[in-house]
């Protein structure tokens, strides 16, 4: 999903997730959130100064996190890139990219201490309803071929496998990874399309 460096759950991606996916915990777990002032969610857009907190989550959440230069491009790019807080607190993140009648799920991610409690799902719940407001017709993401826990969770959420990507992701000592496409039917389609050819991961 990460059309960057490398994406995440998704932690799944997921985090992506990220919607990349590479993530290592389990942001999608049923959600738990409290009632508390401290856990009522916030989601508003991210920006610059929000990219320390954003950092943060991701080095935590990723094997192969994405750079500040990255998220920064996002933003200049105009990427729907939306923060939550819980309070005071940057608790997760997501990262989608429009395009004609779809949209792709760049990065997604969870704090570590934050994943379990359905805040990976909230924030693909907020995702999607944007999506629909601006006509998108179908939700895509990658996640890692070896992530089999994100796209489990993914597939909970009515994502299906779609096709796969060979030696998408980087894998360490030279070696490349395979991403799986997963695709989300946001509202009924007249056919199915074919899978979008997105730029390339470094």
């Amino acid at each position: 999903m990460r059309p960057f460096t490398q994406p995440a759950a998704h932690p799944a991606a997921h985090p992506a997730a990220h919607p990349g996916a590479d993530a290592v915990a389990d942001p999608l777990a049923a959600p738990q959130p409290g009632s508390t002032a401290d856990t009522v969610p916030r989601v508003q857009p991210l920006g610059l100064q929000d990219l320390d907190a954003v950092l943060a989550i991701e080095q935590g959440a990723y094997s192969h996190p994405w750079s500040r230069g990255n998220f920064s491009d996002a933003l200049a790019s105009g990427y729907w890139a939306q923060g939550l807080w819980l309070g005071d607190t940057l608790t997760g993140y997501c990262i989608a990219m429009r395009g004609v009648d779809e949209t792709h799920l760049l990065n997604i991610a969870v704090k570590p201490d934050a994943q379990g409690h359905g805040w990976g799902r909230y924030l693909l719940d907020v995702l999607k309803a944007w999506s629909l407001e601006q006509g998108a017709q179908w939700l895509w993401l990658e996640v890692r071929e070896s992530n089999h826990r994100a796209q489990t969770l993914y597939a909970n959420v009515g994502f299906a496998r779609v096709g796969l990507r060979k030696a998408y992701y980087p894998s360490g000592r030279e070696q490349r990874e395979n991403a799986v496409v997963m695709s989300l039917a946001l509202k009924a389609a007249p056919a199915a399309r074919p899978v979008p050819e997105p730029a390339r991961p470094a």
